[in-house]
C-alpha cells in the first residue's frame, strides 16, 4: 500500500516503462485510491502533461489502479499506451519533460519554492529537480546556460 503521508512517491525522473513521471503518478494514484495522497496532488500539471503524451485519461487510469490485484496489472495496462510511441519519440519526450522551465504562475509559484528550500540553488531550474530537492534527493549542481 502507498501511504504518502508516511513516505514520498518515487522521483519524476525514475522511468517506468521506459517513461519519466509514470511512477511517480503512479504512486500518487495508489495513494489516492487508498486514501492516502497527503499533500500530494494526482492529476497535477506534470501528471497532465504525461498523460496528454500518453493519451492516459487520468480518471481511467485511477480506475486501473483502484482495482488492480497487482503493481503488474497496472504496467500492463500502462505498457498498451507506451507501446504506441516510437523510442525516439520517448526519448525526446522524456528529455522535454525534465528539462522544461516553468513559465507565468507556474514560474512565480517556482522561485517562491525554491527561495524557501534552498535558495543558492539558482541552478536549478526545472519541476523535477526542484521537487527532488524539496523531497530530500541528491540533485546535482548543473551549469547554468547563458543566453
Amino acid at each position: 500500500m502507498m501511504d504518502l503521508t508516511k513516505t514520498m512517491p518515487r522521483s519524476s525522473s525514475e522511468m517506468m516503462l521506459g517513461i519519466v513521471q509514470l511512477a511517480r503518478a503512479t504512486d500518487k494514484a495508489k495513494a489516492l485510491a487508498n486514501g492516502t495522497v497527503g499533500e500530494y496532488k494526482y492529476d497535477c500539471p506534470m501528471d497532465r502533461t504525461l498523460f496528454e503524451y500518453l493519451n492516459m485519461d487520468p480518471k481511467a487510469f485511477l480506475e486501473v489502479v483502484k482495482n488492480a490485484k497487482s503493481d503488474y496489472e497496472i504496467e500492463a495496462y500502462a505498457k498498451t499506451l507506451v507501446a504506441r510511441k516510437d523510442p525516439r519519440n520517448i526519448e525526446a519526450f522524456n528529455k522535454k519533460f525534465l528539462a522544461a522551465v516553468p513559465t507565468g504562475e507556474s514560474l512565480t509559484h517556482f522561485e517562491e519554492l525554491r527561495g524557501k528550500i534552498a535558495p543558492s540553488r539558482t541552478d536549478v531550474v526545472s519541476w523535477p529537480d526542484l521537487l527532488d530537492l524539496e523531497e530530500g534527493r541528491t540533485v546535482p549542481h548543473r551549469e547554468l546556460a547563458h543566453a
